[in-house]
């Protein structure tokens, strides 16, 4: 399935058969980045969400592919994983001196590339 930016997907009308997984999906572009957020259900038609960032790469052949990292989030973590991230953003936004929007990007300023690895250290 392919989703173009801020695209939604509602999927109400399904029969509750055991493939009902994918509910409500959101993908949302962001430089090399996309991240999608998808609502699915179990069985028991709980929903949970899933994070998923997929950036693409290139391996030393030339040849691309997609590295995906992934989250599963339960309905009993929503409330403290919202806060911690409303949180985080909250302090970002007060204590980072500047910044940069999309016109710094079209105007061609340098971003550092942060991997995951980088945050373990």
């Amino acid at each position: 399935m392919s989703l173009e930016n801020d695209e939604l997907i509602d999927n109400e009308a399904f029969d509750g058969s055991k493939f009902r997984e994918e509910v409500f999906s959101k993908a949302v572009r962001a430089g090399k980045r996309t991240y999608f957020f998808d609502v699915k259900a179990t069985r028991r038609n709980e929903y949970y969400l899933t994070i998923t960032e997929s950036k693409k790469r290139t391996d030393s052949g030339g040849n691309a592919y997609y590295e995906k990292h992934k989250i599963f989030l339960y309905k009993e973590d929503f409330d403290k994983f919202s806060e911690g991230l409303n949180e985080i953003i909250d302090y970002i936004r007060e204590n980072q001196p500047y910044i940069a929007d999309e016109d710094d990007q079209e105007a061609g300023v340098e971003y550092t590339n942060i991997e995951f690895e980088d945050l373990s250290r």
